[in-house]
């Protein structure tokens, strides 16, 4: 099979997903994001509206995706002791689900902390020994019946 999944005949019904992923950073790091002192501007701000862009832009992203029509995103942030916890949330009536638009969300939003914050995650020769983005995940799919 070549191309797009057939989703004509599927009926359009009300559809969510939340994806959450994490982002390790040093301690002092996590500092400067609390305190507002990070070079670049404020991070978590920066980050919620990369991932609206991404949610958005999926269809762009991802080859196979089908547009949707997008009603709603909400992107949380939880600072934690080794980093962030970023979730997007997704919602749409349409004929298919919206879970990649929230894993698309929660990326863009986590590479964005990495750019804004990087200058103080480099080690001595460049690098970025603990700096990690992981588990990426589907929380939540779901569908109206």
């Amino acid at each position: 099979m070549d191309g797009m999944v057939d989703i004509s005949g599927k009926p359009v019904v009300s559809r969510r997903a939340l994806a959450c992923g994490f982002i390790q950073l040093r301690d002092t790091t996590i500092e400067r994001i609390k305190e507002g002192i990070v070079e670049k501007g404020d991070p978590i701000e920066t980050s919620k509206v990369a991932a609206i862009l991404a949610v958005k832009n999926t269809p762009q992203l991802i080859p196979y995706c089908h547009p949707i029509p997008i009603e709603s995103v909400k992107v949380s942030h939880e600072i934690q002791d080794k980093g962030i916890k970023v979730c997007v949330e997704v919602k749409a009536r349409a004929k298919t689900g919206v879970e990649m638009e929230a894993l698309a969300g929660v990326s863009a939003a986590l590479l964005t902390i990495w750019d804004m914050v990087k200058k103080y995650e480099k080690d001595a020769e460049g690098q970025y020994p603990e700096t990690i983005i992981k588990d990426i995940r589907v929380i939540i799919k779901e569908k109206a019946s």
